[in-house]
């Protein structure tokens, strides 16, 4: 457990550096004797979850044709880099994920949102110091001979100058002020994390999108190829029919085939046009002018290795659980600002001035005047709404408990998830890629005896159809592994504690 000394000082370093150093001794003498009211706060442990899965995990995926993409291996406690979607190998994605990164306006928010708390911290140190102020003024005056017991003395009339410094201090003998400080600290530290949250979120839906692109993209060419494809088979069925050796019935039914093939076109276009427009998006473009590339399946590489953390380092590595249990420290503290609201306070003030009619006989030795004071202040009875707030603060944190855990589990939950679809992802593309082959060679040997008459024409309309079926369920295939590939990587946090760039300040050159 840390000590508010150390904290401070920790402060100090992120956010002043040389603009508080000279401030950060006497503060720190002044403070080291002084204990806060409050529990102090303890990092929750971090989840003993044995794995991840209900049953133990297998070292590798399943193997598909290599054409598709060999077996993936797990690598427990492998690093993960911060540039985790180059091993995707394709440079249309790494460009869209670098602008992204570059121009994304929900990035910039997060950093103003940091920037924020760090300003609200830095105005709140002021708590610590004497605060000085000074004054002056003028004021006409007249009083009379009754305000001083002499009913029958003229009045007079007269100006009043008047200039003073003030210095008041208040004594945080309780220690809720570096409570407050310590919430703030908490609220610096959530903002930071929330900021590469954002991060995370961005470059995985960037690739998820990119992704997605790529699949419609495949299934628009699968099926304009299985259209061409019909239509070939749509001349020779007119050819036999002119011959005479198919019925009409028969060219009708390939031409409805064809038809209905077309008919699958529109949506995946649609779809393939509002991906790139989330796509823009997320960039920071607008649809009109964002110059997207386009992506391909063919043009990435599926990572052959991919990267394992404990379970017990997955709390640590996680964005949103590190930002759940900032938010823990920040409800711990506020339990101490409660308490001690319900302590002595201590206000020691002083004042040097001068007051004279003229502006000349300021600051002369008949003038001067000074006060030296000390306030202290007991609360006694407020209805029982000192305790009640120390009892809110101390919910609050429950609250705040309850929440971390919850994210904690599905953090665990989401890795679990993915674990699970990246087995089924290989497992459903090798028995499509076999089915896709089957389909294919089904679809030739039907037609090659269409044309001959060795077969029906329902023979051959059936292969068309599982042609199409496994064309399009082979690519649908290959995108979900790719897009759980990406899902994995995000699950695991994403490497942002690799990244040697100033998130912070949108600097992200490597």
């Amino acid at each position: 457990m840390e000590t508010f000394s150390n904290m401070r000082a920790i402060a100090f370093a992120r956010l002043g550096g040389l603009r508080r150093t000279a401030a950060l001794g006497s503060l720190c003498l002044t403070l080291a004797g002084c204990a806060a009211v409050g529990p102090n706060y303890q990092a929750p442990a971090a989840p003993q979850a044995p794995r991840y899965t209900e049953a133990p995990l297998a070292a590798q995926t399943a193997s598909a044709a290599s054409a598709y993409g060999a077996a993936q291996r797990y690598a427990p406690g492998a690093a993960i880099p911060a540039d985790w979607w180059e091993l995707f190998r394709s440079e249309a994605l790494g460009k869209l994920v670098r602008t992204a990164i570059a121009d994304s306006p929900t990035l910039d928010a997060a950093r103003a949102a940091l920037t924020q708390a760090q300003e609200n911290l830095n105005a709140e140190y002021s708590v610590l110091y004497p605060g000085v102020d000074a004054g002056a003024g003028v004021r006409r005056q007249r009083t009379t001979g009754a305000s001083a017991g002499l009913p029958n003395a003229p009045p007079n009339l007269f100006t009043l100058y008047n200039a003073s410094v003030g210095v008041s201090y208040a004594l945080d003998l309780a220690g809720g002020a570096r409570r407050e400080l310590e919430a703030l600290l908490a609220q610096i530290d959530y903002q930071r994390l929330q900021l590469e949250a954002a991060y995370l979120a961005l470059t995985g839906n960037v690739v998820t999108a990119a992704v997605q692109e790529a699949s419609l993209r495949a299934q628009i060419q699968a099926t304009r190829a299985v259209a061409h494809s019909q239509e070939e088979i749509l001349r020779v069925v007119q050819k036999q029919f002119e011959l005479g050796a198919v019925t009409r019935a028969e060219v009708l039914a390939q031409r409805a085939q064809l038809a209905q093939l077309r008919t699958a076109l529109p949506p995946l276009e649609k779809a393939l046009a509002q991906t790139r427009n989330a796509l823009a998006a997320l960039i920071g473009r607008y649809p009109a002018d964002a110059g997207l590339p386009e992506s391909e399946l063919a043009q990435m590489s599926l990572p052959q290795e991919l990267p394992l953390s404990l379970p017990s380092e997955l709390a640590r590595q996680r964005p949103d659980v590190r930002a759940a249990e900032a938010l823990l420290h920040r409800a711990s503290a506020e339990i101490g600002v409660a308490e001690a609201a319900k302590y002595p306070q201590l206000t020691l003030s002083a004042t040097y001035g001068s007051a004279a009619t003229r502006t000349g006989d300021l600051f002369s030795g008949a003038t001067n005047t000074w006060n030296l004071g000390a306030a202290l202040l007991q609360p006694i009875f407020h209805a029982g709404k000192l305790e009640a707030q120390r009892r809110a603060a101390v919910a609050a944190y429950d609250q705040a408990l309850a929440q971390y855990r919850q994210t904690v589990l599905t953090a665990l939950r989401n890795v679990a998830d993915v674990l699970e679809a990246l087995d089924g992802d290989a497992r459903t593309l090798k028995a499509q890629a076999e089915a896709e082959a089957s389909a294919r060679e089904s679809l030739a040997l039907a037609r090659a005896q269409f044309e001959l008459g060795a077969t029906s024409y329902l023979a051959l309309l059936n292969a068309e159809r599982q042609a199409q079926q496994a064309k399009i369920g082979l690519v649908q295939a290959q995108a979900a592994r790719f897009a759980d590939t990406a899902a994995l990587y995000q699950a695991l946090g994403g490497g942002w504690w690799q990244r040697k760039a100033n998130i912070e300040k949108g600097s992200m050159q490597r």
